[in-house]
């Protein structure tokens, strides 16, 4: 049954209990009206007049039961009406969601389409950019003539317009280095009579190509990949329409995309890349030319980027043989390559030759260079931190110490000033910071970076050692050194202060 058949059959039982009560009392005064003639009599009528008030009572709460329920059944009908309004406001709000979500991914693909529009304009501004740029050298280009250079120019060999993929393993502990890459990488090769740029690598770079790598560094630099890879991509179109494939400086626009792709952790495509130019430059300038060195180089980074260390040695190696071959065993870019190669066969725990590498990367550096250039500390904190790895805590803090007594010792002329009094310096003035901490003080602040660093290296070996006091001095010294050079001062008195009671503590007593 439906609910409008259960009200109305109820309302019919309320009629029907109605008429029933109405009779029952029309009976009940017919009785009571009735007069006794006997006392039997009058027991009967009380008797049959409690019986019908009793019928009377149940019939009563008959009615009032149905009643409830009409009552019941209104209210259903109300909450019934109220739940389909209800629905109602439910379907009509989720047409306007739907409707406003629409809108908004209306809105949504129109920001997005003007976005793509503004980066579009701003990589066609900076293309126009470029070409007005190096309009004045395609005009020098034309009227000119190409000049060739010896192969034994003594340039930097190495960068090749990368020359921080050889340094990209060289010091290991500073992060900064990583950072700095780039502004690395403007170093600007000598110029010719032509207008293009003579490459270390033995043939002349166009110089439209020398200022597109500066740009390409710049927006790199800057984590602008988005305009730094297509302007790329469009003078490598540019210079495969006019020179060919297999030309040198396709070979060094991809070396430049990979350098790009390899910031971006796309291994896979900068190693594609760099195949590719290895291929090009093998072919044109010969197997043995330090530009094929060059990429082998980059190529065995890329490698120990992806932790191939086998394959990247392997690499690094031939890269090795050619500078030698090319530079003679005493260059300062073998040096590099040294490095590289020690630290790949670190990662792969073959000590033995990584300590080989190391000493003679460092006697290289200091023949050529001098025992002051920063390499030779570089190189020299490397070596300390594969004893580290090794444990070979004694030897790993006594290079340590050597670097740091090297930069308070760097300049020959400046000693300690006398108690009590000040130290004239070269103007022939007092004071300054000569005052407290003698003439190497402003030595000191020159090699700060390298410092900074060998000062963290030896508060890490402090700590393994388990001079814990002395580890987080050196660390907070560290820390502070930048905006307050004293800092690296008071760091180099602690590190004597650890000397000094190491040469004045006593031998171990034995024991039975």
């Amino acid at each position: 049954m439906s609910q409008d058949d259960i009200l109305q059959s109820t309302k019919t039982v309320i009629q029907g209990l109605e008429a029933l009560k109405n009779e029952h009392g029309k009976m009940l005064e017919n009785i009571l009206e009735t007069p006794p003639t006997s006392p039997k009599d009058a027991n009967k009528i009380e008797e049959k007049a409690g019986l019908l008030r009793k019928s009377m009572d149940m019939i009563e709460l008959g009615i009032g039961e149905a009643q409830v329920m009409m009552q019941l059944g209104n209210h259903l009908q109300n909450l019934e009406a109220e739940k389909h309004k209800l629905r109602t406001q439910v379907k009509r709000l989720c047409q306007e969601n739907a409707w406003l979500r629409d809108e908004l991914a209306t809105s949504q693909k129109k920001l997005h389409d003007c976005e793509q529009s503004n980066a579009s304009y701003s990589v066609e501004l900076e293309h126009l950019k470029f070409l007005k740029d190096v309009k004045q050298y395609d005009v020098n280009d034309n009227n000119s003539s190409t000049t060739n250079t010896s192969s034994g120019q003594t340039a930097d060999l190495v960068n090749d317009l990368f020359p921080t993929d050889d340094d990209a393993y060289m010091d290991q502990q500073s992060v900064q280095e990583r950072n700095q890459s780039y502004a690395d990488l403007m170093m600007t090769p000598s110029q010719s009579a032509s207008g293009s740029f003579i490459s270390s690598t033995g043939y002349e770079i166009p110089a439209r190509l020398k200022t597109l790598h500066n740009l390409v560094i710049q927006y790199a630099s800057q984590g602008r990949y988005e305009v730094a890879v297509p302007l790329c991509r469009q003078a490598l179109e540019d210079l495969e329409k006019t020179s060919g494939h297999q030309h040198p400086d396709v070979a060094t626009m991809l070396n430049i995309l990979a350098l790009v792709y390899r910031d971006q952790s796309k291994f896979k495509e900068a190693a594609a890349l760099l195949n590719d130019a290895l291929a090009i430059r093998e072919k044109t300038l010969g197997h043995d030319h330090p530009a094929v060195a060059a990429t082998l180089n980059n190529l065995a980074v890329l490698y120990g980027k992806r932790n191939k260390f086998k394959e990247a040695e392997v690499l690094c190696k031939r890269a090795l043989e050619i500078r030698e071959k090319c530079l003679g065993s005493v260059h300062p870019d073998v040096a590099k390559q040294l490095n590289n190669l020690a630290l790949l066969c670190q990662n792969q725990g073959k000590y033995d030759e990584v300590e080989s590498y190391y000493k003679r990367a460092i006697d290289i550096y200091t023949k050529t260079l001098g025992i002051d250039d920063p390499n030779v500390a570089k190189t020299k904190n490397n070596l300390a931190s594969a004893y580290l790895k090794q444990q070979k805590y004694k030897e790993a803090e006594q290079i340590y110490k050597d670097v740091l007594t090297r930069a308070q010792e760097k300049d020959p002329s400046n000693k300690p000033p006398v108690p009590g009094q000040q130290q004239e310096n070269s103007s022939g003035a007092t004071g300054g910071n000569y005052d407290a901490q003698g003439g190497w003080y402003k030595t000191i602040l020159s090699d700060q970076p390298t410092v900074t660093t060998t000062l963290k290296n030896l508060s890490l070996l402090y700590r393994r050692q388990g001079k814990y006091e002395a580890a987080e001095t050196l660390e907070n010294c560290a820390a502070k050194a930048r905006k307050d050079p004293q800092a690296i001062i008071q760091a180099l008195n602690i590190v004597k202060q650890t000397n000094l009671n190491t040469q004045q503590q006593p031998p171990p007593s034995s024991t039975s």
